[in-house]
Order: structure tokens, then sequence, then C-alpha cells
């Protein structure tokens, strides 16, 4: 007959200390994460400043990164084909950069041919946006009104002379080419080391699970930027082609630039299609015979974006792709802030490549962390097992 063991008279004691000890770690974490959080505004507001000024140097590195990511896969398979891992990789580079200047011939040499009817295209927009005006004249009238009761007598006007188109280009150019050779070596380089960067993350870290982990991180990452910009590449192609063939049987000028056009700005989520709407509308405007026939174009672009974007994209895409509007105009607007045009191209790959990135090591809990909770739910609190009591 086995005796009942009469309770550990230490045991509220232990309960104490294992008590005090998780609010020790609570408040430490606490503490940590209110350094990151603080550490990371720090940054996000600091960065823009230094990297736009050293643009020159961070842009090339950014965009030659982004390039290893989309076109590492393609170079796997090339390499696994038979090519060897340098010429894969400069085959890589080779079939991205000829479709890229494809698709910039299918839009330049139209737009050269439309050229000199830009004059008169101008005048007839400017016509039109006159016989507008001359019909709204009572707002210009409570404009001059509001201007007289501002009282601007006694002001002097500044004015700047800002370089011309010429200037501008001349200076943009030599900067242009030296960031674009960058870009290319370092795309090479790094597209190149990528099975030697596979190795190091595998063997070269202390312990085998940190190894896994960091190899699935980069790999998810990998996977995730290069099926995006893939899928979405199709989508833009698709809109592309339907883009012209509307184009075409709407009579407008240049149908095939159109629809390469449309494929390119949908690249920039939001602001190309609004670009796109802007474009057809004054092109309409300046080559139809009244606005009404001229909006036409436009307004039938604007209602395939809207299938396109609401329905066909979202189903095609799926909730993995599936990204807060708000956090990509965010970083639309953050990197373009920073870098402009090519800023945009990249903000959306790069949000991938950090949102992946969050997903394994964790995203950050900012509401939680107002009201006491955590900046990262990560499982500092669950108890260890060695802290367990054994089942009796």
């Amino acid at each position: 007959m086995s005796e009942t063991q009469p309770p550990e008279p230490n045991a509220p004691r232990a309960d104490a200390r294992r008590s005090r000890r998780l609010a020790f770690a609570e408040q430490e974490l606490r503490l940590t994460s209110s350094l990151v959080l603080l550490i990371g505004l720090g940054l996000f507001f600091a960065l823009p400043f230094v990297l736009s000024i050293g643009s020159v140097v961070f842009l090339p590195v950014v965009t030659a990164l982004v390039l290893t990511v989309i076109l590492s896969p393609l170079a796997d398979k090339l390499n696994g084909w038979g090519l060897p891992n340098a010429l894969a990789s400069v085959t890589a580079l080779l079939i991205f950069f000829t479709i890229l200047l494809l698709a910039l011939a299918l839009i330049l040499q139209p737009a050269i041919a439309l050229f000199d009817d830009v004059p008169d295209m101008v005048r007839r927009v400017m016509s039109r946006f006159s016989e507008l005006r001359e019909r709204f004249a009572w707002i210009a009238t409570i404009n001059a009104q509001l201007a007289a009761l501002m009282n601007d007598e006694g002001t002097r006007e500044v004015v700047l002379a800002a370089p011309s188109l010429l200037e501008q280009v001349a200076f943009a150019t030599p900067s242009l080419i030296i960031e674009t050779i960058l870009t290319l070596l370092m795309a090479y380089f790094m597209i190149e080391a990528r099975v030697r960067l596979r190795q190091r993350l595998l063997f070269g870290r202390a312990s085998f699970g940190t190894s896994i982990k960091a190899a699935r991180v980069l790999r998810e990452v990998q996977d995730r930027v290069a099926a995006y910009i893939l899928t979405v590449g199709w989508i833009n192609a698709l809109v592309g082609v339907v883009v012209a063939l509307g184009a075409w049987a709407l009579g407008v000028d240049a149908p095939i630039m159109w629809g390469g056009l449309a494929a390119l700005l949908n690249f920039l989520p939001y602001v190309g299609p609004i670009v796109m709407i802007a474009l057809l509308g004054l092109f309409g405007i300046g080559t139809a015979d009244t606005i009404v026939l001229g909006l036409i174009p436009a307004a039938a672009y604007l209602a395939l974006h809207t299938v396109e974007a609401n329905m066909v994209t979202p189903s095609i895409l799926g909730a993995r792709f599936t990204m807060n509007p708000v956090l990509i105009l965010i970083a639309l607007s953050y990197f373009t802030w920073i870098w402009g045009f090519f800023g945009a191209l990249l903000s959306v790959p790069i949000l991938l490549m950090l949102t992946a990135l969050f997903d394994h090591i964790g995203r950050p809990n900012l509401v939680g962390f107002i009201f006491g909770e955590p900046l990262f739910t990560a499982s500092l609190f669950d108890e260890p097992a060695s802290d367990k009591a054994p089942p009796q």
C-alpha cells in the first residue's frame, strides 16, 4: 500500500520566485521592445536622407539585390539544365534586360513617331480647357474676389531660374550611366554567389536548427518575390494586350504603345493606373472631335482596371500575396520620396521581402504594444518544459 506524500513546504516559495522571474522577464522584454521601436522609428525617418544623398551607391545595391531575388530561380533552372553557374547568371540577366528593352522599344518607337504631333495636341487640349473655363467663368470670378480680399499689395515675388530640360538631362546622364553599370556588375556577382551564400547559411551557423531556419527564410523571400513578379508580369502583359486591342478597336493612334505603357505602369499599384487614365484622357481630348469622345478610351481603361484590380488579380494571387493597401501606399510614397521613379518601381518588391521576413521572425504588435503587450509575440512567456512539474 503506497503512502501519500505530503506537499512540499517550499512549493509556495518556489511559485513566488517563479512569478517574480516571469515579471522581471516581462519588464525586460517591454524595455527591449521600446528600444527596438525607438531605433526602428529613428531609422525610418533618418534613412531617407542617407539613402537619397548616397543614391549613387545605395540605389544600385538595392536594385541589384531585388534583381538577385527575382532572377535566382531562373539562374538555378539554367544551371540545372547544364549551364555553368557564371554563364547561367549572365544568361538570366540578359533574358531580363532583353525583355525590358523590347517593352521599352514597343513604347518609344510609336511615341517618337507621334512626337511631331504633340504641339498640335497641346494646342487643342488648351483650347478645350479654355472652352471649359469659359463655361465655368463664375469660379474664376469668385477666385478673383478672394484674391482681392487677401490684399496681396506690397508683396514681392522672387523668381528663380530653373534649369532647362536639356541641362537636367545633361547633369543626370553621367550619374545614370554609373548607376546602371554598378547595378549590372553587382547583380551579376550577387546572382553568381547565390550558391556559396546558401552553403554559408546551411553550414556556417552554430546550430543546425538555425541553419535550417535561415535557409527557409531565404527560400521563402526568394520564392515569394519571384513568384509575385512573374505572376504580376503575366497579368500586366495580358492587360497590355487587352488595352492594345481596345485602343485599336476605338481608333486610337499607336495602340501597341498604349498597350506597352499600360503593362509597365500597372507595376505601380494605384499610382500607375491613375497616370494611365490621365494620359489617355489628355491624348483623347487632344485628338478627338469632342471632349466626350476623347474621354471614352480613358473610361474604357478605368472599367478594365476596376475588373482587373478587384476581381482578376486577387483571385490569381490569392491570400499569400495579398498586402495591405495602406502598407503599399506607405512603401510607394516612402521609396518614391527617396529615389523617385526607380524607388516607386522597387517599393513593392522591397515590401514583399520585408513581409516575408517578418512572417518568420514575427510581425511587430504595434497596437498591442501601446496597451502593454510585447512588441513581438514571442514564446518568451511560455513555460519551458524544464520548469513544469512532472506529472505525478
